[in-house]
């Protein structure tokens, strides 16, 4: 009999790396079972979380012979596979919903990534906001509304917490991180992210981990 082909998760660092976030928080929420692969900041990773890199190193899964990346393929393909899991809502409006909204996430917010990037170990209250970065924050926020007033929450499309929020999740934390301002409403969705028991572990995670960015943990 054919030895089954282990089941792996390439990621990059956990503290700054919030496409491995995502990724890893799709493949738990999406129940499969895999072993999570860590490769250091080398030279290349350190380009692709600075975005100096259009680079797509990870997260990588590779699961029965297929090696899917990019956080928003590996998305799909998990939806595909462990459609139980629902990752993606069942109604075909809400699915495009969430597609689009996903799909802004991946492509758009560039002024969000490039000021507030994501940084787990970090905290920097009083944080000043550029005008364009602050545009993107109310863009999020007026998502999570909508999301939230049309599904009846507590996740972004209702009961079941799915791919919409893995994709905004980094987006949680870096309004902790740079002390965002937020309405009772927001910070309480905001709270619910950061403490789901998958996100609450790689947070743990990260904040054990001793590689450093410099760029990265200055206040700029």
């Amino acid at each position: 009999m054919a030895k089954t082909a282990k089941t792996t998760l390439t990621v990059s660092s956990y503290n700054y790396s919030s496409w491995s976030l995502r990724g890893w928080l799709l493949a738990k929420l999406s129940g499969l079972e895999f072993e999570t692969v860590t490769v250091p900041i080398d030279a290349a990773a350190r380009a692709e979380l600075l975005l100096l890199s259009p680079s797509i190193l990870v997260p990588c899964l590779e699961h029965d012979g297929i090696k899917v990346w990019d956080t928003l393929a590996i998305g799909e393909y998990l939806n595909e596979i462990r459609p139980e899991a629902g990752l993606l809502p069942r109604e075909r409006k809400a699915r495009a919903h969430c597609r689009s909204i996903c799909g802004e996430m991946h492509s758009g917010f560039s002024a969000l990534r490039s000021a507030l990037p994501m940084n787990l170990r970090g905290y920097f209250p009083g944080f000043r906001i550029w005008s364009r970065a602050q545009d993107d924050i109310e863009r999020v926020l007026a998502i999570w509304r909508e999301c939230l007033a049309g599904y009846g929450g507590p996740w972004l499309f209702g009961e079941n917490i799915g791919m919409a929020d893995a994709m905004y999740a980094p987006v949680a934390t870096r309004f902790l991180t740079y002390d965002v301002k937020l309405d009772k409403d927001m910070a309480e969705y905001c709270m619910r992210v950061l403490a789901q028991p998958f996100v609450a572990e790689w947070i743990g995670i990260a904040k054990a981990e001793t590689e450093d960015i410099d760029e990265l943990d200055m206040e700029f």
